[in-house]
């Protein structure tokens, strides 16, 4: 899919309108600036949101837009409120993330279960489990919690792990029907990575750590990652997983990055210190040699073909990244210089649209905004710049240390069942967060179910 300039039809006209150079001014050193500065960020993606429109759905974003790409909008807005204390967003925020959550409280709304991906259901559950870590306001009591709603897609996709190929690991597609069910990508299987490492933290149960120690050694022996700590795209089923596509985005790597800090955290272990050492020394590949420690999109940025999705990914890596700091101190210099030339540089881009202020997409260009805008452009230079506040707040809250969102270890235990049982109806079907972007459609044509790639 590409990106499309007709994203929310007037506002994307507005912005193209662009009246001169103003920039987001940025100080790294004052965290009043940084505050000023993600609070006009915050306040230029929320301008893209539309789910609080009366008639519009909570917790969608409007065309050209994925349902995961919501979900990790609102994880922002969660990191928004924690590192600027600025509740601006919060009702609309808890509204999306509550109304999204399907009649089984798992990420599995009717309106996009028919063609949910296992990383698409991630985002939302990550949302979850970042506002139990820092204490976001929790739900009403007759609510699920935001921390039973992480633990209810970690146990619906631990139960899809499958051993029928290539040894085991998630697919990206939850139902067979969808286009990339035979694709077994990276991000999946790191987001469960990742959830499963942060609820053993949380909890102090072994059971999610064992998972997360499982889900590590598969992605090692399939050669998703390589000796190097390098995170790969992922891998076809239909030939056991023998060969690998090897396209590197940000977000792969970031995810497994606070995965394998947090385990060192909870464990102590030097295999996790040594591998959370190399996650970050890899992510080399995505920091500029020409603008020194600033990060780019390496597969798509400087040939010009991201895509909406991929607009994004800058965002969950410097996420991260500040998040590794927290729960492996010790990472802390290795991580910041980057972090703080990339905001520096993500501030001097925000300077398109009518307002001056409006972010785009390359951040090695020098200040000079090359054009792009959106969501994804909005929540990258967000995540990055308000992440230099990551010392100015308290590490991520367990159950032992002042967290207040209840388990519900039970939480996901129910059976799956095919949604299209129970609408038969001709769809659309939109993509998932992985590289394989794809459309597919499904028509009934004689009682049989046929595909159309």
């Amino acid at each position: 899919m590409k990106f499309s300039t007709s994203a929310s039809g007037a506002l994307g006209a507005l912005i193209l309108s662009a009246s001169g150079v103003h920039a987001i001014d940025l100080d790294i050193t004052s965290r009043d600036s940084i505050k000023s500065a993600a609070t006009q960020i915050a306040y230029g993606m929320v301008k893209w949101y539309t789910g609080n429109n009366t008639g519009d759905v909570p917790g969608n974003l409007p065309s050209p837009y994925y349902w995961w790409e919501a979900g990790a909008m609102f994880g922002s807005l969660v990191d928004y409120w924690y590192y600027t204390g600025d509740s601006t967003y919060n009702d609309i925020t808890t509204q999306a993330m509550l109304f999204q959550v399907g009649p089984d409280d798992d990420y599995m709304p009717p309106n996009q279960t028919k063609t949910e991906g296992n990383d698409d259901q991630a985002f939302w559950a990550m949302a979850a489990m970042s506002a139990a870590e820092v204490k976001f306001p929790d739900p009403p009591a007759d609510k699920p919690s935001w921390l039973s709603l992480a633990q209810a897609v970690f146990n619906l996709q631990a139960n899809r792990w499958d051993n029928s190929t290539c040894g085991g690991g998630l697919r990206w597609q939850i139902f067979t029907f969808n286009n990339g069910y035979n694709y077994k990508n990276t991000i999946s299987n790191g987001c469960f990575f990742n959830i499963a490492a942060r609820l053993g933290k949380y909890t102090g149960n072994s059971t999610y750590t064992n998972w997360a120690e499982t889900m590590w050694n598969w992605v090692e022996s399939i050669g998703l990652m390589s000796e190097d700590y390098h995170f790969y795209d992922g891998s076809d089923d239909t030939i056991n997983c023998t060969q690998v596509n090897h396209i590197q985005w940000t977000y792969n790597a970031g995810v497994f990055m606070l995965g394998a800090a947090t385990m060192w955290n909870i464990t102590g272990n030097d295999i996790w210190k040594t591998r959370t050492a190399g996650i970050i020394n890899g992510t080399s590949v995505f920091f500029s040699n020409d603008v020194p420690d600033v990060m780019y999109e390496v597969a798509c940025e400087t040939n010009g073909k991201c895509n909406v999705d991929q607009r994004s990914f800058k965002a969950y890596l410097a996420r991260w990244m500040a998040a590794t700091t927290k729960v492996a101190p010790w990472t802390h210099d290795l991580i910041m210089p980057k972090l703080k030339a990339s905001a520096q540089a993500a501030a001097k881009q925000c300077s398109g649209g009518t307002d001056g202020k409006t972010c785009g997409l390359k951040w090695t260009t020098n200040g000079v905004w090359d054009g792009s805008y959106g969501v994804g452009e909005q929540m990258s230079a967000l995540e990055v710049i308000q992440s230099l506040l990551i010392d100015q707040v308290s590490g991520p809250l367990t159950n032992e240390t002042g967290g207040t969102s209840k388990s519900n270890p039970s939480a996901g235990s129910h059976g799956e069942t095919n949604p299209l049982i129970h609408s038969l109806t001709t769809t659309g079907d939109k993509v998932g967060a992985g590289f394989l972007t794809t459309i597919i459609l499904i028509t009934i044509l004689g009682g049989a179910w046929w595909m159309v790639a």
